[in-house]
């Protein structure tokens, strides 16, 4: 698909959903790729954010890449990695692009391979097209309203035939045990008392730690039952991971109002959640 291609204001909102999805795709294929260049050098050039969050070069050079396909669509993007947007200026957005260009970067400077590439579409507050692409594996997960929710393997390169090999969520189970998945680097009190409560519950259980927004993709491709998330996140970190659970059948609950959470939001803090 041609950057200059952008969507026509007669096509239908499927229709234009799909060449959104398709724009995004790509995207997130492409900045995996500039991620990886990155990855295999010793240099990542870290740096440490407001929050002691930490900042390389991989995030800034996929964030490029990304508002470069992104900006074709004429819908404005919230990213991570771009300028502090004021409530004022996107209160009255009907749509934009969230956007976390490098979601793990604290995996990615462990090198485990738990970071993920984060595109969603919101709309009036809802996701309606969430894709999370992990550049070590080459998998891409994503959801869209009325299409469903899918899983790709082995997504090196965008093509017109990319999605036809999508497998869709969830997966058939082949566990019998309750599975909770987890952080791996934000484990709180409060997941390891929601952890003893499950096992209450359920008797035996497992429990995964993961990075990343693949998290919530376990969720969504059925390798985990729920994932609880009490400790602080950012929009940018679970509207992609969202719209794959939410169009594969499950939820992403916020904690505090008990309905599906939404985006665009005055405080772009998320509270607690819970996906199930």
């Amino acid at each position: 698909m041609k950057l200059s291609e952008v969507v026509s204001r007669n096509e239908t909102s499927k229709t234009m959903l799909e060449k959104l999805l398709n724009i995004a795709i790509e995207a997130s294929i492409k900045a995996g790729d500039a991620i990886l260049k990155i990855y295999e050098t010793e240099d990542f050039g870290v740096d440490m954010k407001s929050g002691n969050s930490p900042l390389t070069k991989a995030d800034l050079a996929s964030n490029e890449v990304i508002m470069e396909y992104l900006s074709q669509t004429r819908i404005p993007i919230l990213s991570e990695e771009g300028r502090s947007i004021p409530y004022e200026e996107r209160k009255d957005w009907r749509q934009l692009w969230i956007v976390d260009p490098l979601d793990g970067t604290k995996e990615f400077i462990k090198r485990n391979g738990e970071f993920t590439v984060n595109i969603a579409l919101i709309e009036n507050g809802e996701v309606v097209l969430g894709i999370v692409y992990t550049p070590v594996l080459r998998e891409l997960y994503y959801g869209a309203k009325g299409l469903g929710s899918f899983k790709i393997s082995e997504a090196l390169i965008f093509s017109e035939d990319l999605l036809t090999r999508g497998q869709k969520l969830p997966l058939k189970k082949d566990r019998s045990v309750y599975t909770i998945v987890a952080s791996r680097s934000h484990m709180s009190p409060e997941t390891e008392a929601f952890i003893k409560e499950k096992e209450k519950e359920h008797g035996q259980i497992e429990t995964i730690s993961k990075g990343s927004s693949l998290k919530l993709c376990m969720v969504a491709e059925g390798s985990a039952d729920c994932y609880p998330r009490f400790a602080p996140t950012m929009e940018w970190d679970t509207a992609a991971g969202q719209g794959v659970c939410i169009y594969a059948g499950f939820d992403v609950i916020d904690w505090n109002s008990k309905q599906t959470m939404k985006y665009n939001r005055e405080e772009l803090l998320n509270n607690w959640f819970l996906v199930e």
